[in-house]
């Protein structure tokens, strides 16, 4: 990991805690509970794993207030409300250490239009492409070969990350994160039949991907046909995830790996997709709702349900259709054995 924390270090990171135990070994790595050496440290965020804690061999474990129990000899346990979170704030600084951003300026190997404008506090990394028109805002950080398209906005703190491609007329709000091989702005899959041809319909639209989105390596976002898709505030999108044209996002809404989103569909706020889940074209997805891995949603969905299956219904009429369609070849075999009987019965009495 290259980083090395004492406890008082951590305890500024991680805020106000209970301490119990005392260590003289440094921090140098993170691992989990069960494969945790001396110099780790380590957290319980599932209760599932709390039988781990009294064998770990981690340094410092992170714990919620309502664990019960004594570190060994050399070992600290810190309680806290949100051991998670905590840790989060740990990834966070050695991320900034193991990682830190360049100074700004433009990389010599980068191209950017004289007219587009950059701030002077912006990087622009080896082997970018900033076309005519486009505005970089403050301390935003573009990494090698990112391509931003003509007219872009890209707003403060933005962070995109290498082979990021952001398409003409799309504005990315502050503090927005790409990882690699995002793009934004492709065109939506739009054709008509005309002639025995599939003739392209023109995507003139754009992508507006608001403040505190991240989107995760190889994910795309379709320009609109015409007005805009909008990937609202906070939203959260994993790996591999296809949002289609004309699609309206909520605010904080998340989208696990391989979603797939089709066109002109709206999420509400709060909205969470699971792996692989698909929400079909012009459906509208209530607030809170949240999906189970591969649901098929197929319909207008009311807020705060919880839907699983293919098509989706509601999560505890899946469980039990799941339950009854094992039975189904046992239920069958009955059915025709009773059957058989009556057959028999019948012979019987017309004789």
């Amino acid at each position: 990991m290259r980083v090395a924390y004492s406890l008082s270090d951590l305890l500024a990171i991680v805020g106000p805690a209970e301490v119990r135990g005392t260590t003289a070994l440094a921090v140098t790595g993170l691992a989990s509970l069960e494969t945790a050496r001396a110099g780790d440290l380590s957290f319980l965020g599932n209760p599932r794993y709390k039988t781990q804690v009294p064998e770990s061999q981690a340094t410092v474990i992170l714990l919620p207030t309502d664990y019960v129990g004594e570190p060994r000899l050399g070992q600290v346990f810190v309680l806290l409300a949100n051991p998670s979170v905590a840790l989060a704030a740990v990834c966070t600084r050695i991320e900034q250490r193991l990682w830190p951003r360049p100074a700004p300026g433009i990389h010599p190997s980068a191209v950017v239009a004289p007219d587009a404008v950059v701030a002077a506090s912006a990087t622009i990394g080896p082997l970018c492409v900033v076309e005519s028109g486009a505005q970089i805002g403050e301390r935003a950080h573009l990494q090698a070969q990112v391509f931003v398209g003509q007219g872009v906005r890209i707003g403060d703190e933005c962070w995109l990350q290498p082979g990021v491609h952001v398409s003409a007329e799309c504005t990315l709000h502050a503090r927005v994160r790409l990882q690699p091989g995002v793009v934004v702005g492709s065109d939506g899959f739009g054709y008509e039949f005309v002639r025995g041809r599939h003739e392209k319909v023109p995507q003139v639209g754009g992508v507006i991907i608001e403040s505190d989105v991240e989107v995760g390596a190889n994910s795309t976002i379709d320009r609109a046909r015409f007005s805009q898709t909008v990937i609202g505030e906070g939203t959260k999108i994993d790996n591999l995830v296809q949002v289609a044209h004309n699609v309206v996002i909520g605010k904080h809404c998340i989208l696990c790996a391989q979603v797939g989103v089709a066109g002109s569909s709206t999420l509400g706020d709060y909205v969470i997709l699971g792996g692989q889940a698909g929400v079909s074209g012009h459906v509208k997805i209530g607030r809170g709702v949240k999906a189970g891995a591969r649901a098929g949603l197929t319909t207008d969905l009311e807020a705060g349900g919880f839907v699983s299956g293919m098509p989706a219904l509601p999560h505890m009429l899946e469980q039990r259709l799941t339950i009854l369609r094992k039975r189904l070849p046992e239920l069958f075999r009955r059915f025709d054995a009773l059957e058989a009987a009556v057959t028999e019965l019948k012979k019987s009495s017309s004789a």
